[in-house]
């Protein structure tokens, strides 16, 4: 019988470390004001569930309406929206169970709720949360019954309880059965927790073990990754972006997992393509493995990105980036005529479902439908079919996703090798650190929260041959 590990259950408050004021160790922050958070929260949340935005644009976009907040504040505004949004589902078909009527209260009240379920599922007490939200009797003794309304649904059959307990659509939650099977219920609470803080060392500049001591005199403690030799894993809940060592260009912040797609490019300090950009993440990895030697190529569609990656290049000391925005339709490889046939590497990190990123964007499965997969699935053929034919006699074409579903991984790799004849399979395995040989069994990158405490990737190398 599968482990049945949703849905969650109220659970002891977790023990955090000691609050700070303005980053430094030793002083206690103020407490945060209830009535201001929780305004924050209902804001962000409802520009994320109701209106529709891309929940780290809403969150944004209240914080910065909101300067009187103090840090501990802001933490906890995203948060608490962040773990309502992992358990949306969960929470309103509980709600449903242990407040009559309340698909029929007014917006703001069933928001008001939701936050207070999340908040009981996330350690706090039903009368403590029922004092600080301002909520009635009758909705305090909802929260209350929470934990009964948990145990009944985890009871029900698997097919009924896995889509409410792992909050997700009932399409996205039938191919993560598919996916994961016995594993499906793990998989999902995994990818319904609070990701790790992760960065990336940006060796220009420093080395890991120099960044952990300058980390440290910030205040900081960090870990090395089990798997990337460039990452750390950051202790706390901070805002990295705030350290001195984030403004001199020390790292960036980077899951592990996509650190590891990084690595598979292995990139020669000579001409090198990253042809989907965005705002330059991999691209900043791979100019540092160059060492700033040779050509890197960021190509992108929308220029606002490139720009972001200019402003990230100059604080990490890169040189050897080369921006270039692109159409977005087949007319870019007419753009792209000096590179056919001359690039060693060419990176297509494309634009996919996100389906392996669920715990830094928990919104993104509410937009999931079986449409808008093939929509995915045809561009990401498209894309690689498009930029193949950069990839010199000999050189190689990098594809990777952030989505654990095959439509996007392996059936796009396999239908991109059967129409294109002169390429072939590169087990990942031999680009990766041994002790990451685990995420590479059958010649693919595979990387799943559950197993590996990275987002959800997938990595494929194809090599071209020569001649």
């Amino acid at each position: 019988m599968p482990p049945r590990r949703q849905p969650p259950r109220p659970q002891k408050a977790p023990t955090h470390p000691k609050p700070t004021k303005g980053g430094g160790p030793g002083l206690r922050e103020r407490p945060p004001r209830e009535d201001l958070v929780t305004q924050a929260c209902l804001e962000a949340f409802g520009a994320a569930h109701r209106e529709g935005r891309l929940a780290d644009r809403a969150l944004e976009s209240t914080l910065r309406k909101r300067a009187q907040l103090f840090a501990n504040e802001r933490r906890a505004v995203a948060e608490r929206t962040y773990a309502l949004l992992r358990r949306l589902r969960t929470v309103d078909f509980l709600l449903g169970q242990v407040r009559p009527g309340f698909s029929a209260l007014n917006a703001s009240r069933q928001d008001l709720l939701r936050f207070g379920a999340s908040r009981v599922f996330q350690g706090e007490s039903a009368a403590t949360v029922q004092r600080h939200l301002g909520l009635d009797s009758q909705d305090g003794e909802a929260l209350a019954h929470l934990p009964e309304a948990a145990a009944a649904l985890e009871a029900l059959p698997r097919e009924e309880r896995y889509p409410l307990a792992a909050s997700l659509p009932d399409e996205l939650a039938a191919l993560f059965l598919r996916e994961f099977g016995t594993e499906a219920e793990v998989a999902a609470e995994a990818m319904n927790e609070r990701a790790p803080l992760c960065v990336r060392v940006n060796t220009l500049k420093t080395t890991r073990e120099a960044l952990r001591a300058r980390l440290a005199d910030e205040g900081v403690g960090a870990e090395p990754t089990p798997r990337s030799p460039l990452g750390l894993l950051l202790d706390g809940r901070l805002n990295a972006f705030a350290l001195p060592s984030f403004r001199d260009g020390l790292f960036e912040v980077q899951d592990e997992g996509s650190q590891l797609l990084g690595l598979l490019v292995d990139p020669p300090p000579t001409r090198v393509v990253d042809a989907c950009a965005g705002a330059g993440g991999k691209a900043l990895q791979l100019a540092a493995e160059m060492k700033n030697r040779g050509e890197l190529f960021a190509l992108d569609v929308e220029e606002g990105r490139l720009e972001e990656l200019k402003r990230r290049a100059r604080r990490a000391g890169v040189h050897n980036v080369r921006t270039r925005a692109i159409p977005a339709d087949a007319s870019a490889l007419e753009a792209l005529q000096d590179l056919v046939g001359r690039a060693d590497r060419v990176l297509v990190d494309a634009p996919c479902t996100g389906s392996g990123t669920l715990r830094r964007k928990p919104d993104a499965r509410y937009r999931f439908t079986a449409a808008l997969l093939a929509e995915h699935v045809a561009r990401q053929q498209a894309l690689l079919a498009r930029f193949a034919p950069l990839v010199k006699p000999g050189g190689q074409l990098v594809y990777g996703t952030c989505s654990v579903l095959r439509e996007e991984n392996e059936a796009v790799v396999e239908g991109f090798l059967a129409a294109h004849p002169d390429f072939s399979l590169k087990p990942a395995a031999e680009r990766l650190p041994a002790n990451a040989a685990d995420a590479a069994p059958a010649g693919y990158l595979r990387l799943f929260p559950h197993r590996h405490g990275t987002d959800g990737f997938f990595g494929a190398i194809l090599l071209r041959k020569k001649g």
